[in-house]
């Protein structure tokens, strides 16, 4: 009996391993699909982080230059071992080491510069993995869909991967297709990343990431389902409908599921593509320009917000008809809903910024959540130093000293700038993250804080706050005066812009004068 009994544990364990050499060897089974390697890997990367930290910087004395460039130090190794448990474990992992890589002025450097490689290292679905998707969810094989399908995806990111194909039509698309282990994994990778993130603030009191944990809760599910991307996108585009320089690709809903998007293929360069602008004629001041408008309009105005402006989500091109540059927008899965008293707090604070107005600065900074950290909270919002905002940010552009400081003094106010995060009202964080993705275009075109950006801010801030009045007013007397006061303050911001024109134009006539004179002075 024992030796039957050896024989079949013989047998099976035979046939267990054929199995599982077949189906690693064919694609199907991958040593990274299990839990117990995701959760191993990652609570070792924690605890090797932890104990880094504690033993590297206790027996040097706080604040001493020995002890900041061991701090830097011990930051970018932990930002490389986070990096690569990100890239092992794929999925939610890289999703959120992607948005801690966009926290440019909120984290320290080391991460920051570190994590962006994510945006770029998202891992591929094979076709066999693809043809499944489709089939699952479409109910039929891809060559009886489409006329062509590209094997090589145009772009892979961490929830998804993006095909271009042709239907029988003859319409060219992009299908937009779900790595199909995301949706299992997900919600186990919250959780673990919760359980690890409540165990390091024992260690580290000070430590307070839990905001981001309860960020991928709420918006990971939603990012998962493709029929809401593509409702944001159809929304977003009626929302904007009067800007002729945005493209929204059309969405073809007859093909689309909650994890495969078809939509309209939509070719262009990235929006921080200097040198592809210059070879296209197309004006990187304009792009600037408009992007700004655009988000202005999105976050004042409308309380309706697409929350992942990296480059490869915006694009630029010249219309193939017109020949009129456009900006074309991708991947609408995150947006952020702003209630109303947020919208309307929010354009008090930014209106009060740009008139460096320092008493309803502290006001709405309050209000919305920074208590005591306000001067920080303003510096976060901005990215420019204390010193700058009470001067006024829109009197000069920001230097490399200013910048410089800035990120600095995001790994020394780390603890303060993680407090703050915890206590700010939720929608605030994806805002935040926002204006840093769009911070870091400017800054690649070379146009952050021109004066022209904080200009069509302020006109966006005063249209909503006018257009909240009239609605909670009943008397036509007091809405004809709303009226009138933002048509004289809209007027006044054009008069301002006016005479920064002007005075652009008078300099740069000095300096062709001058430069003409210098030509043509004797050595």
């Amino acid at each position: 009996m024992a030796r039957k009994a050896l024989k079949l544990a013989s047998w099976t364990s035979v046939a267990l391993a054929a199995s599982s050499v077949y189906l690693y060897s064919n694609n199907y089974l991958d040593p990274n699909d299990f839990g117990a390697v995701r959760v191993g890997r990652a609570v070792a990367t924690t605890a090797v982080i932890s104990y880094d930290y504690l033993t590297s910087l206790r027996s040097v004395p706080y604040g001493s230059e020995e002890y900041l460039q061991r701090r830097s130090q011990v930051h970018l190794r932990s930002a490389r071992r986070l990096c690569e448990l990100c890239c092992a474990n794929r999925g939610t992992f890289i999703k959120v080491g992607q948005h801690l890589g966009a926290l440019d002025y909120l984290l320290p450097e080391e991460y920051t510069s570190t994590l962006k490689v994510l945006h770029s290292q998202a891992p591929q679905s094979s076709m066999q993995e693809v043809r499944q998707v489709i089939r699952e969810d479409l109910g039929k094989e891809i060559h009886d869909l489409f006329l062509s399908f590209d094997d090589t995806p145009l772009g892979a990111a961490s929830l998804a991967q993006v095909h271009k194909a042709v239907l029988h039509d003859g319409r060219t698309v992009a299908v937009k297709v779900q790595h199909p282990k995301v949706q299992t994994q997900s919600s186990k990778d919250i959780f673990l990343m919760e359980v690890l993130v409540l165990a390091v603030k024992q260690l580290f009191p000070d430590f307070e990431f839990m905001w981001l944990v309860d960020e991928a809760k709420k918006n990971l599910p939603l990012e998962l389902d493709f029929l809401n991307e593509g409702k944001n996108a159809e929304k977003v585009a009626h929302m904007l409908r009067h800007f002729d320089f945005l493209k929204v690709p059309q969405i073809y809903w007859e093909l689309s599921t909650k994890r495969v998007l078809l939509m309209e293929f939509v070719e262009g360069g990235q929006v921080n593509d200097r040198a592809y602008m210059e070879k296209n004629q197309i004006d990187v001041n304009e792009i600037s320009c408009n992007l700004g408008k655009m988000y202005s309009e999105m976050i004042f105005v409308n309380g309706f917000v697409h929350c992942d402006p990296h480059p490869g989500n915006v694009l630029v091109r010249k219309h193939p008809d017109t020949g009129k540059a456009e900006i074309v927008l991708l991947d609408h899965g995150l947006y952020q809903v702003l209630t109303e008293e947020f919208r309307l707090d929010y354009c008090h604070l930014w209106q009060s910024l740009i008139w460096t107005d320092m008493e309803r600065v502290k006001q709405y900074s309050q209000r919305l959540g920074a208590a005591e950290l306000y001067p920080l909270f303003a510096c976060m919002l901005t990215a420019r130093s204390w010193d700058s905002v009470k001067r006024g940010i829109g009197q000069s552009p920001v230097s490399a000293t200013e910048d410089s400081e800035i990120r600095s003094n995001a790994a020394s106010y780390l603890p303060e700038i993680s407090q703050l995060l915890n206590h700010i009202p939720r929608q605030m964080l994806l805002i935040l993250k926002t204006n840093e993705l769009l911070r870091s275009i400017e800054t690649a075109l070379g146009t952050r804080s021109s004066a022209s950006s904080f200009l069509n801010m302020s006109r966006c801030c005063i249209r909503a706050l006018a257009e909240h009045r009239k609605r909670v007013t009943r008397s036509l007397f007091r809405r004809t005066q709303i009226s009138f006061s933002e048509a004289f303050s809209l007027w006044q911001i054009s008069l301002h812009e006016l005479l920064l024109r002007v005075k652009g134009l008078r300099l740069a006539c000095w300096l062709s004068v001058l430069l003409g004179w210098l030509t043509r002075a004797p050595y």
